[in-house]
């Protein structure tokens, strides 16, 4: 069975909390998990994978994490090819205190990942958030997961659990029975 690569950047912890997460709903066999800070060398890693899920929050005015800057810079002038790649992005964004940048840079995420010819799925109803503005909105729907730790923690397993259920015709998971659930 193909692994899936689940490749975050953390800087306060939040996102390798939620990476974490999903790696134990899908389990660690399927999954490998790696930090953009410590595990991380370049793109090329990224390319050994045909799923993967990639988590970054949002800093300053919708931009992407300290570590996937340059990684992102670096795609963005060499180009290579994620044709064949399938790619779902998640991150942890603040509605109240950044509801103008909500999640933005999964929406920068998307446009430099589709550029590149990587197929991105995972696309999110905006109908359960609280924000005023979004980047990360492409045809009425967020690119990936938004979550936000700091305001809505509660709901942050419900939403992960959905969200898996949307992926799941895309990676491999079709069987899975996600850990902590019922069958």
């Amino acid at each position: 069975m193909a692994k899936i690569a689940i490749f975050y950047g953390s800087t306060s912890g939040v996102t390798e909390e939620i990476a974490t997460a999903l790696r134990d709903k899908l389990g660690e066999d399927l999954c490998d998990l790696y930090s953009m800070e410590e595990d991380f060398d370049e793109y090329s890693q990224l390319l050994e994978y045909d799923y993967l899920l990639l988590g970054c929050s949002t800093w300053g005015a919708g931009e992407v994490q300290n570590d996937w800057r340059d990684p992102l810079f670096e795609m963005e002038l060499d180009k290579p090819d994620f044709s064949g790649k399938t790619i779902a992005l998640f991150g942890p964004g603040d509605y109240v205190s950044h509801g103008m940048h909500f999640v933005g840079a999964l929406g920068v995420m998307y446009d430099i990942f589709t550029k590149l010819g990587a197929t991105v799925v995972g696309a999110v109803s905006t109908d359960d958030y609280t924000f005023e503005h979004s980047t990360a909105i492409r045809d009425g729907l967020f690119v990936g997961l938004p979550l936000d730790e700091i305001n809505e923690s509660e709901k942050t397993d419900e939403r992960l659990n959905r969200w898996i259920e949307i992926l799941r015709p895309h990676f491999p998971i079709e069987d899975r029975v996600l850990a902590g659930t019922s069958a």
